[in-house]
């Protein structure tokens, strides 16, 4: 049964109250996103194109999105699976090409540290890193590799 789900995101340019849009290299790329009456958020272009660096940019935001849905996907699968999960950290890193003045995403890596209770099946904690991979929302619709290099630490 197929079932289909709605995600609203308001987006507004807050930068207009420092210019318009009259020169490319000076007008303010600041904007607001409220996330369907959750979260307000304040981002900007990367720094490399002429944004604000000490904001949130649509480029951390996808790598974000790839790393906590791989994380919920893989702690789902451990749930399912009855592997306990006593800790999880994930140090992410996307590359994007900039070529001819477009860009894309070459890849995401994701690089996550999970810590699993005494007694666990470390090779399987493991192998449900492809499973959460394989169900995981958003690196299903992407169409460059996310890949992931997960250490597996047992806790004391």
């Amino acid at each position: 049964m197929q079932r289909e789900h709605s995600y609203r995101v308001v987006t507004e340019w807050t930068g207009a109250a420092e210019g318009s849009t009259r020169n490319y290299k000076s007008y303010s790329r600041t904007y607001r996103q409220q996330i369907g009456g959750k979260l307000s958020l304040t981002g900007s272009a990367d720094a490399t194109f002429l944004g604000d660096d000490s904001l949130v940019n649509p480029e951390d935001l996808l790598v974000a999105a790839l790393s906590s849905c791989h994380m919920l996907s893989y702690l789902a699968c451990c749930a399912l699976d009855g592997v306990a999960v006593t800790a999880y950290e994930d140090a992410a890193e996307g590359v994007m090409v900039e070529e001819r003045g477009a860009g894309q995403f070459r890849s995401v890596m994701l690089r996550p540290t999970v810590t699993v209770a005494a007694g666990t099946d470390v090779e399987k904690a493991q192998a449900l890193h492809t499973n959460a991979h394989d169900v995981c929302f958003i690196a299903r619709s992407v169409n460059f590799p996310v890949e992931h290099e997960a250490r597996i630490v047992v806790a004391d």
